[in-house]
Parts: C-alpha cells; structure tokens; sequence
C-alpha cells in the first residue's frame, strides 16, 4: 500500500545524482555554524588577556597579532583551506567552480564519487555576479538590511551607555574585561536557546525592548535608585545588547538571498562596528557627551522596536536564493508559526526496503520521483 509523502522538494537522488545528498543536508547548517561562529569569538576574547600578558613588550604583541592576521591572510591563497561556498556558486551560475569545490568536498571526506556530479556542467550558463548595489534597487531586501544593520548598531552603540555604570564596581582591568566577556557569553547561550523555539523575529524584539526599558530607567533613575538595582540594570542591559547584534547578523544570514548574502552581511557588521566607534563621546571629560550619547540611543531603541515589526520571520523557511526570492519574504504575524520548509523527508529517518532497488540495473525510476515516495506493507 502506498502512502502519501508530504509536500517537499522532490528531487532524483539515486545512483549517479547520490552527490546531492550531502549537498542538501549541508544547507540547512547556517545557523549551527553561526552558533559555533560566535562561541568561537567569545573564546578568543577570553584568550586576549592572556596573550597580553605574555606579550609584555607592546612591539612583541604587536608582532604576534600581525602574525596572526597574516596567517589569516594566507588562507586567501589556499583554497584548499578556505573553499568558496557551494551554494553561493550554484546561485550565481559558476556551476565549474561549483564541481570543483565539491570534488575538493568530497575527496577531503574519503568519498569516492568525485566523478558524480558531472550533472553540474550539463548547460553550461553564463555566470550572473550581483553587486552590493543592487541591494539598493530593491525594496523588501532593502528594507529588511536597514532595519537589521539599524538594530545591529543600536545594539553596539547603547552598550557603553551600562558599562560606564559598572566602572565603580568593577575597577580593575581584568575584572571588568572578564564580566563584559561573560555577558556576550550568556548572550550568546539565550540565543542559541530561544531562538529556534519561538522564532527570530520575537526574541530580537525582546531584548530590543529590554535593552530600552534599562537604559530609559538608568537614564531617568539612576540617581534615586539603590547601587544594587543599577548593577543589575546594567548587567542586564549589556547582556540584551549583545543579543541584538548577534540576533541581527544571525537574522541577516538567513533573510539575505544567498547571491548577496556575504555583502549583506558586511555591510550589517560595519554597522555594529560604526556603534561600537561612538564609544569615545562618553570619554570627553566635562562634557554632556555621555548623557547626549545615552539619550539618542535610547530613542533610537524605541524606533527599532517599531521597525523590528517590518521584519519577516524566518525560522523554519528555507534560505533565499536569487533577489526575486528574497522579495517575496514579507511581514508575517508575530505569533504565527508557519509550517516548516526546512525540515524536509530527507533529513529524517524514513523506512526503507532493505534492498536498495533502485540502483538495480533493470529498476526504471523517473527523474522527479522522490526519494521516499512510498512505502510496503
């Protein structure tokens, strides 16, 4: 008796087309490797005092950081070390570029099949490359990279607005360095924990508006509040502000279309680093600069949350891949939860026969047939 399959991609992935299985599963690991991405930068900066405490000398720290980004450097000329994504060379038509990468892919993983996907050169079409401009002459793309890189400069830019609270508690350089590196670690772990459960767009809304209702109360009450009350606004303040960057770039990632997604998310992270350079206005002594600084952030706090309601909820869709794609992300109600397109047969355990018929010689199976389509009883 057959069964019916659930709407999804239906793909030929037997016998001479077994290279896209991998290639499928791997798409939906964005996230996970942003994830591992940001524990990765919280590690480092944890690492940085003790490297500065072996490098005494300011000329030898300066060398080991040099060395270091030289090392980085080199993997540009190594592309052994440093693949070029798969999915952005199929989105951009660079389908040669894209074989070879994933022969590079698959022989680094022991597979044997680095003669499959031959597929990819059937056609041959002209590569289409898209500029970072053209993300100006859209209007939803456009639209959704504002408000993120917005949020995401809001996020960096209001964090100096608690840390200089906690400057008085904290006096000495390594205990204050340590607790702003515990906050972005706690922040990363929130995230990696309620974002996948009840969506982006609803966590980054949340600790937009934590990050405003702790600045508005230091900003207003901070002189008739007790120290311990301030603290623990600060904390929290610092904590919900790392999470608007990292949910804002972690956003980003996977509203972009995929031919415009490395430049898109440049210009989101030189947002965040654009806040982080308004840090020396709450420096300049006998000045209202800091209190000038605190009061144009908070505001724009308040704007953001308004704005964040534009945005489209990605959990559980699949990633954009040309701008046309990325056009029709539109707003969806906050609390709707859509039916999952990323979660796909092929991904799951399904019930197979026990005899792999399919690649039988005499077994004549269409192109368009899915994998699992049907089951024996």
């Amino acid at each position: 008796m057959s069964s019916p399959c659930p709407p999804s991609p239906q793909w030929d992935l037997v016998c001479h087309s077994r290279w896209k299985v991998p290639l499928e599963q791997t798409t939906h690991l964005l996230g996970w490797t942003l994830g591992m991405a940001g524990f990765f930068w919280i590690a480092g900066e944890l690492l940085l005092p003790g490297l500065a405490v072996l490098c005494r000398d300011w000329r030898v720290l300066q060398g080991a950081v040099t060395m270091i980004l030289a090392l980085l450097a080199a993997f540009w000329w190594c592309p052994v070390l440093l693949l070029e994504s798969p999915r952005w060379l199929l989105a951009t038509r660079q389908l040669a570029r894209a074989r070879k990468t994933l022969q590079a892919l698959a022989k680094g993983s022991g597979s044997e099949h680095s003669a499959e996907p031959q597929a990819l050169t059937e056609g041959s079409p002209q590569p289409r490359y898209h500029a970072v401009c053209e993300i100006f002459g859209t209007r939803v793309i456009w639209r959704n990279s504002a408000i993120l890189g917005f949020t995401a400069f809001i996020g960096a830019g209001i964090r100096h607005c608690f840390t200089r609270n906690l400057a008085p508690h904290l006096p000495h350089f390594f205990s204050s360095y340590f607790t702003l590196v515990g906050t972005e670690a706690t922040a990363c772990l929130f995230v990696l924990l309620t974002a996948e459960r009840f969506g982006r767009r609803a966590i980054l809304l949340l600790c937009t508006v934590l990050t405003g209702i702790c600045s508005l109360l230091l900003l207003a009450l901070t002189q008739y509040l007790l120290e311990f009350i301030v603290l623990i606004l600060s904390v929290v303040g610092i904590t919900t502000s790392h999470a608007v960057t990292m949910l804002s770039i972690f956003f980003a990632s996977e509203v972009l279309p995929t031919v415009v997604r490395g430049a898109g998310l440049g210009l989101i992270v030189g947002a965040s680093f654009v806040g982080k350079a308004a840090a020396p206005i709450t420096a300049i002594p006998n000045s209202r600069g800091f209190f000038l600084h605190h009061i144009v952030f908070a505001s724009f706090t308040i704007l953001s949350i308004l704005s964040i309601m534009l945005l489209p909820e990605s959990q559980g869709h699949s990633l954009p891949q040309s701008l046309e794609d990325g056009e029709r992300r539109h707003r969806s109600p906050l609390f709707h939860q859509p039916p999952r397109e990323d979660h796909v047969p092929l991904l799951t355990t399904p019930t197979v026969p026990p005899t792999p018929y399919w690649c039988h010689p005499t077994a004549e199976r269409g192109a368009g047939t899915p994998l699992f389509g049907s089951s024996r009883g």
